[in-house]
């Protein structure tokens, strides 16, 4: 599946020092690539109200993704409590 890492994400990145949870989200990195379908990755849940939007549960943090037919963007990377008020 093809796979864009937005400069947003590239910047949250940034500031993760926990290099348990980097290698974690490296993970679900190459299972985004090698799925066919989304949902069959564990954690993942679409969120209501918008038709593309979707979040990935890793650890305390939550990852920020849009889901078009062969093509995922990866949007943002922050803990739960910031994720709703800044994605969608």
């Amino acid at each position: 599946m093809n796979v864009i890492y937005l400069e947003s994400l590239k910047k949250d990145l940034k500031k993760i020092k926990d290099k348990k949870l980097l290698k974690n989200l490296s993970e679900v990195f190459i299972k985004l690539e090698d799925v066919d379908d989304l949902l069959k990755i564990s954690s993942v849940k679409k969120l209501s109200g918008h038709p593309d939007a979707y979040r990935i549960r890793i650890g305390d943090y939550r990852l920020g993704i849009y889901y078009n037919e062969n093509e995922i963007s990866i949007v943002r990377f922050v803990k739960r409590n910031d994720i709703y008020k800044i994605f969608p």
